[in-house]
Order: C-alpha cells, then sequence, then structure tokens
C-alpha cells in the first residue's frame, strides 16, 4: 500500500534540511567567484529608461575591473546590470527566486542560483558583496537597503559601501529620514547613521568608492588572522562573546 502521508514534508523539521540545501549550494557557488558587488533596483524598469542603461553601463565596468556583478536575476534593472557583465565577458551572477508569480530569470547570466527562501538568498547578497549599489526599485530594492543598514548599524557586518544612484528618487525618502527619524521629537537613529551611505548621479564616483573598498578588503586579507579576532561570516568577531552575554558572564565572575 502506497504511503499518502505526505504532512512531514510540510513540517519544520524537513525545511531545514531544504534550507541547509540552499545554503551548501550557494556557499559552494559563490565562494568562487572572487571580489563582488550586488546590484539591486526595480525588475520594472524597461530597457529604455535612463536608470537601465546607467545599470547596463555599470555592470560593464564592474567586470572590466574584474568584479563579479551579482543580481537577484530577473528583469529590470537586474537584467541591466548582469547585460553589462555578461557583454564585457565578467562573471555575472543571478540569484533568482521562485515566486507564486514566477519570477523569470533574465538571459545574461553566466553563474545562476535559485532560492525557495528569501533570507537565504539575502545572505548570498550580503556575505559576497563587496559593495552595494541600488537603483531605484520598490519594496524589495528599500528590504536590501535597509538590510544592510540594519546590519552596518548594529556592528553584524563590517560597514561596507552602500551607493544608491538616483538622487531625485532617493531625496524624498532621505528628507523624511532625516525629518522624523534623526531630527522628530524621538531621537530613532544617530547622526552618524545617515552616513552609511551615498547619493549620487554618479557612475564613476559609484566605481572609486566600490574599488577604494576592494583594495581595503584585499589589504585586510593580507593580515594574519589570530583566533580572537576573526571574522565569522556573518561579520562578527569569532572567540568573543555578544555584548549582552558578556556582560552576564562577568555578572556571573563576581557573584561567585
Amino acid at each position: 500500500m502506497t504511503n499518502t502521508n505526505t504532512g512531514f514534508v510540510n513540517e519544520d523539521p524537513w525545511r531545514v534540511f531544504r534550507i541547509m540545501s540552499e545554503f551548501v549550494d550557494g556557499f559552494e557557488t559563490m565562494s568562487r567567484i572572487g571580489p563582488a558587488v550586488s546590484v539591486f533596483g526595480s525588475a520594472r524598469t524597461r530597457r529604455s529608461d535612463l536608470y537601465y542603461v546607467q545599470a547596463r553601463k555599470l555592470g560593464r565596468m564592474l567586470a572590466k575591473a574584474n568584479l563579479a556583478v551579482i543580481t537577484g536575476g530577473g528583469p529590470g534593472i537586474m537584467e541591466a546590470a548582469n547585460r553589462g557583465a555578461f557583454e564585457a565577458g565578467g562573471s555575472s551572477v543571478g540569484l533568482n527566486i521562485t515566486l507564486p508569480h514566477e519570477q523569470k530569470s533574465n538571459p545574461y547570466t553566466n553563474i545562476p542560483l535559485t532560492f525557495h527562501y528569501f533570507f537565504a538568498r539575502l545572505m548570498m547578497f550580503v556575505k559576497y558583496a563587496n559593495s552595494f549599489v541600488c537603483f531605484p526599485g520598490g519594496y524589495g530594492t528599500l528590504h536590501e537597503f535597509f538590510n544592510s543598514m540594519t546590519l552596518i548599524q548594529t556592528g553584524k557586518a563590517d560597514k561596507f559601501p552602500v551607493i544608491l544612484i538616483g538622487k531625485s528618487f532617493w531625496k524624498t525618502m532621505i528628507d523624511w529620514m532625516k525629518r522624523e527619524m534623526l531630527d522628530g521629537p524621538t531621537e530613532y537613529i544617530s547622526p552618524e547613521d545617515v552616513d552609511l551611505f551615498t547619493v549620487t548621479d554618479s557612475l564613476e564616483e559609484a566605481m572609486d568608492i566600490i574599488q577604494e573598498a576592494v583594495r581595503t578588503d584585499l589589504m585586510r586579507l593580507a593580515e594574519p588572522k589570530t583566533l580572537s579576532t576573526r571574522p565569522s561570516g556573518e561579520g562578527t568577531v569569532m572567540g568573543k562573546l555578544p555584548r549582552r552575554m558578556a556582560k552576564q558572564s562577568d555578572r556571573g565572575r563576581k557573584a561567585t
């Protein structure tokens, strides 16, 4: 008799294996690409749009600088950046995601990966990118931008360049952040938090920032690492307790 009880595959224990497989496949593939830049932006951007043209040009510039281009693998800005890298003979990575209304992969990736879980995909964007570049976009682009801000602000990741392309698009949001989050009745962010990113219309300025960060990373990698200072994959320091746990440990020692 055939066992028709498939409930287990929909339970959390089974999902753990699927999650593990996505991380293993991602780590195995992405660890080989070398220095890279993650490029974000709207899937709805048309090929005739100025930002599509700019993203395609940036993809070429990054490839010619021997930097891999990582995108979400879809159309619009993602296609443009992948297309530029692909046409320049560079590494063009597409981290596609399965959606209820399926996102179609663009044809300009030579290193494709497909994810079921957003958080596993997001890890690849962060872990293997030297810099983030955000073109105008919707909720997904804002998610990636604010996630990077959270990681840097909380020290979960070393500060890395986050570049917003399109001053006219980003201006209103940044004005709101300064007015409501910084200068409002309650200070929800610190003054230095609005300096964690760069807004520009210049691809050349973006490339200068990115290449300086690459040089800094290469110098850092050349330094010898001890157990107490070696960074973990998430960006925290191995061998050191998180701040809260360290304080609790100190109180425990004093009590004894």
